[in-house]
């Protein structure tokens, strides 16, 4: 399950990239349309930030903006910044692997081998689907 951190993100995200290149949103213009925490917002903004997904701006017109493009913007790497590993076990993680204790032999492990296939097929569609990806569907969703 994504963590509440993750969703907001990708809320937040979503929220800039339908506002890409109009210039920055303030935090608490984000916070308020897309009912989000303010300080809880400002953490996750920051890491995203650190990230080098958004930038922000000081002053006034200042706020946070998208440095990236929507469309390069990628649902795996988000959730992977908040969330770590999107595999369901760490003897099939990619980036977070470790061995399970249970584990007799890997290489002869059924349930592992299933829980493969999964993280390859969810890795696919993550990495496939953007935030261009998410406006796109509410728009169709709309009609």
């Amino acid at each position: 399950m994504l963590s509440k951190k993750t969703r907001y993100a990708i809320k937040a995200l979503t929220k800039l990239a339908k506002e890409f290149q109009k210039g920055p949103i303030l935090i608490s213009d984000i916070s308020k349309t897309e009912r989000i925490p303010q300080k809880f917002l400002e953490a996750i903004l920051l890491e995203l930030k650190n990230a080098g997904i958004l930038n922000s701006k000081k002053g006034k017109g200042g706020g946070y903006y998208l440095i990236k493009k929507p469309e390069e913007v990628d649902l795996a790497n988000i959730i992977r910044l908040f969330d770590g590993a999107i595999a369901l076990l760490p003897c099939v993680s990619i980036k977070y692997y470790e061995r399970c204790d249970e584990c007799v032999d890997e290489a002869l492990c059924g349930f592992r081998d299933i829980i493969r296939e999964v993280r390859d097929n969810t890795l696919k569609i993550l990495k496939e689907s953007t935030l261009q990806d998410i406006i796109q569907r509410e728009d169709s969703l709309k009609a």
